[in-house]
């Protein structure tokens, strides 16, 4: 599989030989709930059906190893991509308060040669600002960028 050093996949089959609890080669959702809180994930009953269903290929309703490598890359790149924008809200927001303001996004646009009008600045703040209170903040920006990069893919 792409995407793993050797190390992880080597990681990611202890994990999964450990939480195969009946030693059958496959670990249902408890099992993968257990393993992915075990692994730093915290993940809702649902998200764990989510996960299986998509990458549960042959539909068994449990989740081989390959399957489990597969969903677990993706994890891995999602937090990732999430530290990621992290790191670049950080940057952004040079004051530390914990808000990217209309005047912060203006000057990166500025810096950053983007040609958009003081209106469609407003309009990203409205649109990634979920209080309404005219400022982006951290969960903010990770929420709208990673839907932005979802939907660019």
């Amino acid at each position: 599989m792409q995407g793993i050093t050797d190390e992880q996949r080597s990681e990611l089959r202890e994990a999964f030989d450990m939480f195969d609890t009946d030693s059958s080669g496959t670990i249902d959702a408890k099992e993968l709930r257990v393993a992915m809180k075990a692994l730093g994930f915290e993940t809702s009953a649902q998200e764990i059906r989510d996960m299986m269903a998509s990458v549960d290929v042959d539909q068994s309703g449990t989740l081989d190893f390959e399957e489990f490598v597969e969903m677990m890359t993706k994890k891995m790149g999602e937090r990732e991509a999430k530290q990621e924008l992290v790191r670049v809200f950080a940057i952004l927001d040079e004051q530390g308060r914990g808000m990217l303001s209309f005047r912060d996004l203006r000057r990166l646009a500025v810096e950053l040669e983007l040609p958009f009008s003081d209106k469609e600045v407003e309009d990203m703040i409205r649109v990634a600002d979920s209080d309404g209170d005219g400022e982006v903040t951290e969960a903010d920006f990770v929420r709208i960028m990673s839907a932005a990069a979802s939907k660019s893919v």
